[in-house]
């Protein structure tokens, strides 16, 4: 069994998308980011990311972390191409070409794309959007956005999707970055082809699926 670290209200969300699109079980190991617990070690406090035996999985404390057949894997967008790639299907890759170009969007969304949406995402769930400091950082996030997100719309805009012109697991992982700046869609509407490609990319029943057991959790 396939055994993947941390909850549904986490980055481990791509993840268990994918899983859900792939028709694959996991063993689910519900693991708690430490910082929202008051006392993580407490004897009482559920699996976290400062628990020590979490910790002897994955040194650094991230999820998700997955375990398969004695492999270690920590990073989101390398578990989700490993795990894509391992079962295979529309959302692997075909060539060593597209296998490229899945590990560059993969990478495109978590360095250029993720790291100003989240500062929108935790500006709006401080309460603090509405105040001037507030305002300030979701401008500026959104500024970041802009560039790597016009690249983006033109893209999709000739292609439909990122890569092959089918959905894949790059689409799973950028979809995911992309959703911490949902809270201010005004940036993601700004782009129709993004806009769109956004919309249908959260339509799809495996979507559904994994965001009903999120909110279940």
């Amino acid at each position: 069994m396939t055994r993947l670290y941390g909850i549904y209200n986490s980055r481990a969300a791509r993840t268990y998308w994918l899983a859900e699109e792939l028709g694959i079980a996991l063993e689910v190991i519900p693991v708690i980011q430490k910082n929202k617990l008051a006392d993580p070690l407490a004897a009482d406090a559920p699996l976290n990311t400062g628990t020590p035996d979490f910790l002897r999985t994955a040194p650094a404390g991230f999820i998700p972390t997955l375990e398969d057949d004695g492999l270690v894997l920590h990073e989101s967008g390398a578990i989700n191409l490993y795990l894509a790639k391992k079962h295979g299907g529309p959302l692997a890759p075909a060539t060593l070409a597209e296998d490229a170009e899945m590990t560059m969007w993969t990478l495109y969304a978590m360095t250029s794309v993720e790291p100003p949406a989240l500062e929108i995402t935790f500006t709006y769930r401080g309460g603090d959007q509405d105040g001037p400091v507030g305002k300030a950082v979701i401008a500026g996030a959104c500024e970041k956005l802009r560039r790597p997100l016009k690249v983006l719309d033109a893209h999709l805009a000739a292609h439909g999707h990122l890569v092959g012109d089918r959905f894949t697991v790059a689409d799973v992982t950028m979809a995911e970055c992309l959703r911490y700046a949902e809270f201010h869609r005004a940036i993601i509407d700004e782009f129709p082809a993004l806009a769109a490609w956004y919309d249908r990319c959260h339509a799809r029943p495996a979507f559904a699926a994994m965001m009903a057991k999120r909110a279940a959790e």
